[in-house]
């Protein structure tokens, strides 16, 4: 088994429904649905999806996709996302240009990085 194929069983245990498949190019596309969101964001649950990229964990996660509908209470779009297609992936979907700064292969892993999108939901803005 490899090293993603055991994060990604770790990450659907954890949150069930998860699921962590390759795509043609050596990449995965992980999917966490139901990632609860706290108040300020409308709906107040969303799908979360990032790609864990060849050569992943040494090489990291960058962005993430989440279900376009997602809006801050009043309707306003979150700061640094916009529409763009995800690849291999459903579209449209709302990207958020958001980067890791720290990433320890050795240490981290894909629920770093779904912990990483759910510290980013706790940011209003």
């Amino acid at each position: 088994m490899t090293i993603i194929e055991e994060q990604g069983a770790e990450l659907v245990m954890k949150r069930p429904g998860a699921t962590c498949v390759a795509n043609p190019d050596g990449s995965y596309l992980v999917t966490v649905p139901n990632v609860l969101l706290p108040a300020g964001w409308t709906p107040n649950t969303v799908t979360a999806r990032f790609i864990a990229p060849v050569g992943f964990p040494t090489a990291k996660p960058d962005c993430f996709w989440t279900d376009f509908n997602l809006r801050l209470d009043g309707g306003r779009m979150p700061q640094n996302s916009g529409q763009s297609p995800l690849p291999n992936g459903p579209n449209p979907l709302l990207w958020f240009s958001w980067h890791l700064q720290k990433w320890d292969p050795n240490t981290d892993s894909l629920l770093t990085y779904l912990r990483v999108i759910e510290n980013r939901f706790l940011e209003l803005r």
